[in-house]
């Protein structure tokens, strides 16, 4: 099992060459795949995996040819989230909701040429489309930087299938966000926990079980929520009720937590124990950017502990299998 818990993890790194802690993680563990930045939250500069579509595309196949082969991941969604910037020469990718108010005909070219310039450069995995809908204008980490593509939920569902499309053409996969819907949420999921359990509405948690299934990739990125009634003590990523909760309805669906350092989950318990807990509470991969913090050595020492805990039986080794199968499916359909 030793050499399978790594397909448990999506972790970044900082730099254009691959360091050799995460060709030893690599190595012993396996690895599930690799997320990719341009911004360092450490240097506060554009000076991490991202200089030039050249040099994207040749990272990207030396991840790929890592040992298990990892899946190569990015946040593009549009507007100011967009790894992949004009200014080093990619394609041009305007926000959600400016992208909502082009005629379809233009989103189709976008999107096509975004698309392919992907699966072009090596990239598996697009964390996008974002399917929060805008119920709170306000929001500081949606709606006030345009990241949601309306109001109007049926304009959100129009908006992710057209994304579908083009990306099932480039053979690009897609993983939705943020379960179970934070646009009506009113703190920065990256600086606390966000308490939604006021603002989620059922047709916004319906539309992750809709499009799910039909979309390319099937995949769904967990957020740190805390809704109440479903758990009173943790977050989503957190919680074996949320989580089982969302199993029920997308038995098959790759569920991936939201970056395990983002301030909420430091404040309450840190990078490995939230962690363990999220493995344990039935994610099927927790994504480390090593951005926001630089814990690159620690990875190594999480990947121990599952390890630990899979032979005391501490955690469900059968489940644990099965996010592995969930895993290895995706790298089939998409490498």
């Amino acid at each position: 099992m030793q050499m399978s818990v790594g397909e448990l993890f999506i972790l970044g790194f900082y730099g254009k060459v691959i360091p050799a802690w995460l060709n030893d993680f690599a190595a012993r563990f396996g690895l599930g795949g690799v997320i990719l930045f341009d911004y360092s939250c450490q240097t506060r500069q554009y000076d991490n995996n991202i200089a030039s579509p050249a040099q994207v595309q040749a990272l990207s196949a030396e991840i790929a040819a890592l040992p298990s082969r990892p899946l190569v991941f990015i946040d593009q969604e549009g507007g100011l989230v967009r790894r992949l910037k004009e200014g080093l020469g990619f394609q041009p990718l305007p926000s959600a909701k400016d992208f909502n108010l082009l005629a379809i005909e233009a989103k189709q070219q976008i999107l096509a040429a975004s698309y392919a310039e992907l699966r072009r450069l090596g990239i598996s995995y697009n964390f996008a489309p974002v399917i929060d809908v805008d119920y709170n204008p306000d929001n500081p980490n949606i709606g006030r930087i345009k990241r949601s593509y309306s109001a109007d939920i049926r304009e959100v569902a129009a908006n992710a299938r057209l994304v579908d499309a083009a990306a099932r053409q480039a053979r690009v996969g897609l993983c939705l966000k943020h379960f179970p819907g934070i646009g009506g949420a009113n703190v920065d999921s990256h600086l606390e926990f966000m308490d939604i359990s006021d603002a989620l509405r059922p047709e916004q948690e319906e539309l992750f079980y809709a499009l799910a299934p039909q979309t390319h990739g099937d995949a769904v990125l967990v957020s740190h929520a805390i809704v109440r009634p479903w758990d009173a003590d943790n977050p989503m990523t957190l919680s074996s009720a949320g989580i089982g909760r969302l199993r029920r309805r997308l038995p098959e669906t790759l569920l991936i937590t939201d970056d395990m350092q983002m301030q909420g989950l430091q404040k309450a318990l840190g990078t490995h124990a939230a962690s363990l807990q999220a493995i344990g509470a039935g994610m099927d991969m927790i994504c480390i950017g090593n951005n926001l913090f630089d814990q690159e050595r620690e990875m190594a020492a999480i990947a121990e502990a599952i390890v630990a805990h899979l032979a005391d039986g501490t955690l469900d080794q059968v489940g644990i299998t099965r996010s592995i199968e969930r895993v290895r499916k995706r790298k089939a359909l998409l490498t």
